[in-house]
């Protein structure tokens, strides 16, 4: 988007406290405001953002974003009423004095009271003049949508101009249903995107969200409009969207691989139990029945001791644990007594080898080697003297023993 200069004129008339959008016309208001400043700074690093309640000026446009939401979240009621040619001319004068002169121009009005005390003669001059003086605006209905629709669309048309076929609309007027959050409706609209496409556009966008969050409107309706990407909205955070749409669409084929699997085996086992495979059903069945026969039997036998029904409960529950930890045991004492007569076989080779003569155990060694000859002379003479050398030892030992 191109470098723009933008008011926000909030309305904090006494008619934002209805409760008629979730949890309040103020707060969702509020809303809607954060996602536009955030969409505004975004677009581009030289965009300034100014914030106004009423006739009130409250921040000079700037690219301080801390000062920005600071002034959103600090809005008074006004128990005057609100006056939206005033708002519009004080937002004018705002945008003719800032800092940065390049740029395009922007208001965006958010109307949420009744426009009683107001013609239409009025708003069609605010209109004229500003788009003499080359500033757009774009119109946020909110409640009071039959009074005030015709009146706010009538202003929008005095900005635009004479309407010229082919000619981009550059202002914009948005209506958001009762029980919709309107920065779900602002997500996908022109006043975010700065597309064409008018009310039409707003409105279908409005009727979308509003039939996606009519059953969640007590928690933030309006979020399974993007249920595609996991209820995350795409313009605000692309990569998580894109990421959560992939992870939603490999587990989703995950679900119909294991169906169809599912479907696969009840298949068969449906054509094989036409077979041969109604005894050992049977005879399985029973085995589960006499298995879990003893459960029931102890908790009605605890129900008959006087036992609460919390410990009734307690007691089958023991039971079935012991019942399905005997066949465990039952398989665990055949491998403990193959370990027990692996183990007494490596101790008798170690003591035997223990017991052996050194010119033992070196011609086992030289047997067990692969191309060598135990009957070598050579070898056989090496064996020889060791075996007099051992001789030889034993004697000597005898001798110090003596």
């Amino acid at each position: 988007m191109p470098l723009e200069s933008c008011m926000i004129l909030l309305d904090n008339s006494e008619y934002m406290r209805n409760g008629d959008y979730v949890p309040t016309r103020l707060e969702a208001q509020q809303d809607a405001a954060n996602l536009l400043v955030g969409a505004k700074t975004q677009s581009h690093p030289e965009s300034t953002v100014g914030v106004s309640a009423g006739t009130e000026l409250l921040v000079s446009p700037t690219d301080d974003v801390g000062k920005i939401l600071n002034a959103l979240h600090g809005v008074p009621l006004n128990t005057l009423g609100s006056d939206v040619t005033a708002s519009v001319q004080v937002a004018s004068l705002a945008l003719k004095h800032r800092r940065n002169k390049n740029g395009s121009q922007r208001i965006v009005l958010f109307v949420g009271s009744p426009l009683n005390g107001i013609e239409s003669r009025a708003l069609q001059k605010a209109g004229r003049q500003l788009k003499k003086n080359n500033v757009a605006i774009d119109v946020v209905a909110m409640g009071e949508l039959e009074s005030n629709e015709v009146k706010l669309q009538e202003l929008v048309d005095a900005a635009n101009g004479r309407a010229i076929e082919g000619q981009e609309r550059t202002c914009h007027l948005v209506t958001i249903p009762s029980g919709v959050l309107p920065s779900d409706v602002l997500a996908s609209s022109p006043i975010v995107h700065g597309g064409a496409g008018g009310s039409a556009f707003a409105a279908s966008a409005a009727v979308a969200a509003a039939q996606a969050g009519t059953a969640g409107a007590g928690g933030g309706g309006g979020g399974d409009a993007f249920a595609e990407f996991g209820g995350v909205d795409p313009n605000m955070d692309p990569e998580l969207a894109m990421a959560l749409r992939v992870s939603m669409e490999e587990e989703r084929a995950r679900q119909e691989r294991l169906a169809a699997q599912q479907q696969q085996e009840q298949e068969q086992q449906a054509s094989g139990g036409d077979g041969g495979g109604g005894g050992g059903g049977e005879s399985s069945g029973d085995a589960e029945m006499a298995d879990a026969a003893p459960a029931p039997a102890a908790a009605s036998a605890a129900i008959d001791l006087g036992m609460s029904e919390e410990e009734a409960l307690l007691q089958q529950a023991l039971a079935m644990s012991m019942n399905e930890n005997e066949p465990a045991a039952a398989a665990a004492a055949p491998a403990e007594e193959d370990d027990e007569a692996a183990a007494m076989q490596l101790a008798l080779q170690m003591s035997m080898a223990a017991e052996a003569s050194p010119s033992e155990q070196v011609s086992e060694l030289v047997g067990s080697l692969p191309g060598v000859n135990p009957n070598d002379p050579a070898i056989q003479s090496a064996l020889k003297n060791l075996k007099e050398e051992e001789k030889d030892d034993k004697k000597d030992d005898k001798k110090d023993d003596k």
